[in-house]
């Protein structure tokens, strides 16, 4: 990455509850961080999904995507760290909020997740059967979910409605 000659990148990170999405510059006597989104500020726009999903991954990038392209930042070279690069997981769906968002990243479409996915169809269709197979154990899956008020066979709805509110909150001037 350093030879590269690219000074930026998108630096994405999973904890075992959240997603966090960094700009970085390299310096020589550290780097330096440019933007940082942590997934928790996903309730101040309204949020009630869980802070480490897909669709998570994706609004999280896509603010952080948000705060660059207000920077001037065009380009960022991607950095994962360990995590290993599988087809569609949440580090790609990081990404592909960085690109939604207009911030050129290099990554085969191939290894992006659909657009399914990043809406929680997935999710909404295991919390529908088991809603229908097992109540106790959807309660018991979904605690979070329904605790925060949100029935997860909702979620590609209410992914919708938060995305919307980011973009809105950056392009109609709420500020950032």
């Amino acid at each position: 990455m350093v030879r590269s000659g690219q000074k930026l990148r998108a630096v994405i990170r999973k904890t075992n509850k959240y997603i966090i999405v960094q700009v970085v510059e390299f310096a020589p006597k550290g780097d330096v961080t440019l933007i940082g989104v942590h997934s928790s500020i996903l309730s101040k726009f309204g949020w009630k999904g869980d802070p480490n999903n897909t669709p998570a991954a994706y609004l999280t990038g896509l603010i952080a995507g948000l705060k660059a392209v207000r920077m001037g930042i065009k380009r960022l070279i991607p950095d994962i760290g360990l995590h290993r690069p599988v087809k569609g997981c949440r580090v790609f769906a990081a990404i592909k909020g960085l690109r939604d968002a207009g911030v050129e990243v290099p990554a085969s479409e191939e290894v992006l997740p659909p657009d399914e996915r990043i809406r929680g169809e997935h999710i909404r269709a295991y919390a529908e059967k088991l809603y229908s197979e097992n109540i106790e154990k959807y309660n018991g899956q979904f605690s979070d979910y329904l605790k925060r008020g949100l029935d997860p066979r909702d979620l590609p709805k209410h992914f919708e409605e938060v995305r919307e509110a980011i973009l809105k909150f950056f392009t109609g001037g709420g500020g950032g």
